[in-house]
């Protein structure tokens, strides 16, 4: 089965269709699947849903989308740096369900392991469990979350081989593993591509049955908030 793949575009053919529900891999600017992020802007494909812990800069991951008004709805953590995701949530032009990052998270994976749905503590007798279902195990409440299963999952690895077996590097770990497993196709983008085999076993972080098609491509390296001592 042919996994790889010569530009985000290729990867991408036949699988986008308007109003797809897509899991989004990466934390502010680290580990975000910017190739394939830019190949849907160009593909024009809109009301799309997202699931991603946030979107990005303005001009810079999932805010591109967002700034081609082709997004509906974000399932994220935060809102974070970016201004025109605050302002079309505030202007009601965007739908927005909140999850803590931990629920994301997890609603990710559970999604990817077959799980319909579980019970955490988090956010109980908040907004977020308004309209959950609550239960008591050990006179402690718990609300249920549902596992996300997503159309599309994209995300960005440091190296793969043929066969898809991926590698993350540090903290661009993030949420691309359990993005990753949520989707019914599953499209990486990598700095790297080695040859199969040549990758230690005890080192793949998500095994390649996960992964459906694979790019290789240059990388941007963007510090969000840049940071510098005094002189």
């Amino acid at each position: 089965m042919k996994k790889v793949y010569g530009s985000a575009a290729e990867a991408l053919d036949g699988v986008l269709f308007d109003g797809m529900f897509i899991a989004s891999g990466g934390f502010g600017l680290c580990g975000i699947p910017e190739l394939l992020l830019e190949a849907i802007k160009d593909a024009g494909t809109k009301d799309l849903t997202f699931a991603s812990n946030n979107a990005g800069v303005d001009d810079f991951g999932i805010g591109i989308l967002l700034q081609t008004k082709q997004v509906k709805k974000m399932i994220s953590s935060y809102v974070g740096e970016n201004a025109e995701f605050m302002r079309q949530y505030l202007s009601g032009e965007l739908e927005l369900e909140f999850n803590p990052q931990g629920t994301l998270a997890e609603r990710m994976r559970a999604g990817g392991c077959g799980i319909p749905g579980f019970y955490t503590k988090t956010g109980v007798g908040t907004v977020i469990a308004e309209g959950k279902e609550h239960k008591d195990f050990n006179g402690e409440t718990y609300i249920m979350e549902e596992g996300i299963v997503a159309d599309l999952a994209i995300v960005k690895a440091w190296k793969a081989d043929a066969t898809g077996n991926l590698v993350f590097r540090k903290t661009a770990r993030n949420f691309n593993p359990p993005a990753a497993m949520c989707g019914k196709m599953c499209i990486v983008e990598v700095e790297e591509i080695v040859e199969t085999g040549s990758l230690d076993p005890d080192s793949i972080h998500l095994p390649g049955i996960y992964v459906h098609r694979i790019i290789q491509g240059d990388h941007e390296k963007r510090i969000e908030q840049r940071t510098v001592r005094e002189a």
